[in-house]
C-alpha cells in the first residue's frame, strides 16, 4: 500500500514502506523521513486487547439498557497514545525532545500533575525531561543509584507506587522542585534484562493511587523510551565510526 505523502522539505512524492501492523515509514530522495499511522484492519497496538473485560451494556433504574463508553474511551485514548509515542521514538527528533513529548503526553493520559524522565549517567540518575516541574532543573537534580524512592526503583528494578511520597523514609526532598506539594507518586525503572537506564516518574497533589492498569502502561512507555535511549546510541557510535 503507498501513500501520497508529500516531501514537508522539499516538495516531492514521498515512497511509503510498512515498518509494523501500525505505522507506515516515509521517505525522501532528499534524506527527510517521516512516519504515519495507519493500522492494518485486523491488527491493533491496544496492550490490554487480551486482558480486558468490556461491559458495554448496563440496566439503568427504569430496565433500559445503556451504552457505557467511558472504559471503551479509555482505552481507545491510550491507543492512540501508544501510537504517537512509538512514532516519536523511532522519529528523527534527538533525544532530549523525545523525551519531553513523551512526559507531557504520559502525564496527560494518566492526568497526573508531573512527570519526570531521569536517565542514568554512571552511578547518577540524572533528570533528562520534565513535565509540570521548572524545566531550568533538567540536567541538574542528580540522583544516586539507591539514593531516594527514584533511586531505589533503580537499584531494585521495581516499581514504587504510594500514597505519601513526603513522609516515606526513602524520600529525599529537592527544594527547588517543590514536591513537597505533591502526594501520590509512581517511580517505574527504565531497565532490560541486564542493567538500569532510567526511571519515569509520575507525581500527582490528589491521593491518587495508581491501578494495575496505570502501571501497565506506564510500563509499556518505560519499553519505548528504553528503545529510543538504545537507538540513538546506536547512531552515535555509527556516526563516531565513520
Amino acid at each position: 500500500m503507498q501513500i501520497a505523502a508529500r516531501c514537508r522539505k522539499c516538495g516531492r512524492i514521498m515512497k511509503s514502506e510498512r515498518i509494523d501492523n501500525y505505522r507506515v515509514k516515509l521517505t525522501c530522495h532528499c534524506g527527510f523521513s517521516d512516519f504515519r499511522t495507519i493500522t492494518e484492519k485486523v491488527k491493533t497496538v491496544n496492550p490490554f486487547y487480551q486482558r480486558a473485560s468490556f461491559t458495554p451494556f448496563v440496566e439503568s433504574e427504569k430496565g433500559k439498557m445503556v451504552l457505557t463508553m467511558q472504559k471503551a474511551n479509555r482505552e481507545h485514548l491510550e491507543i492512540i497514545s501508544l501510537e504517537e509515542i512509538s512514532m516519536l521514538v523511532s522519529s528523527d527528533f534527538d533525544l532530549p525532545e523525545v523525551l519531553e513529548k513523551v512526559a507531557e503526553k504520559v502525564a496527560g493520559q494518566l492526568k497526573a500533575s508531573v512527570c519526570s524522565i531521569y536517565l542514568r549517567e554512571a552511578d547518577e540518575l540524572v533528570l533528562a525531561a520534565t513535565y509540570g516541574f521548572d524545566k531550568a532543573n533538567v540536567g541538574k537534580i542528580r540522583l544516586k543509584i539507591g539514593e531516594g524512592i527514584t533511586g531505589t526503583a533503580a537499584r531494585e528494578k521495581q516499581h514504587i507506587s504510594i500514597t505519601k511520597a513526603s513522609q516515606d523514609p526513602r524520600y529525599v526532598n529537592f527544594p527547588e522542585l517543590n514536591e513537597e506539594r505533591y502526594n501520590s507518586m509512581l517511580s517505574y525503572p527504565i531497565t532490560d534484562k541486564h542493567d538500569v537506564y532510567g526511571v519515569i516518574n509520575l507525581n500527582s497533589t490528589s491521593m491518587k493511587i495508581f491501578t494495575d492498569d496505570e502501571i501497565y502502561f506506564v510500563s509499556i512507555i518505560a519499553n519505548l523510551i528504553l528503545t529510543a535511549v538504545k537507538l540513538r546510541k546506536i547512531v552515535a557510535a555509527a556516526k563516531n565510526s565513520c
